[in-house]
């Protein structure tokens, strides 16, 4: 079952996240290069379903986009393809990041 977490959250796991999880921005690359979550992938939502293969083998998935729609699409998306260890950032998303003074990389 996918678990749901809000921006708030992903900042207080952040210490916390290992090598062998990810934080997947599902942005478009120029929204990335903007600027991201430290130690975020980038891979769009548009292009998860070719990335799947990819994906395999993380302990989590820690899913974000902009606003919280694209990181559900993107999750469905994974979840259709057997990912069960994943974790969508549902509500707000780097807008509220960036809002909330939280650190970004560019």
């Amino acid at each position: 079952m996918m678990k749901h977490i809000s921006m708030d959250d992903l900042h207080e796991l952040l210490p916390q996240i290992g090598p062998m999880d990810l934080i997947l921005d599902v942005r478009t690359a120029e929204e990335y290069a903007s600027g991201h979550v430290p130690r975020s992938k980038n891979i769009s939502h548009t292009d998860i379903a070719q990335n799947v293969q990819g994906l395999q083998g993380y302990n989590h998935i820690y899913i974000y986009c902009q606003a919280g729609r694209r990181s559900q699409i993107a999750a469905m998306e994974l979840e259709k393809n057997g990912f069960r260890n994943l974790i969508c950032v549902s509500s707000a998303g780097m807008g509220h990041w960036v809002a909330s003074g939280f650190p970004v990389e560019t």
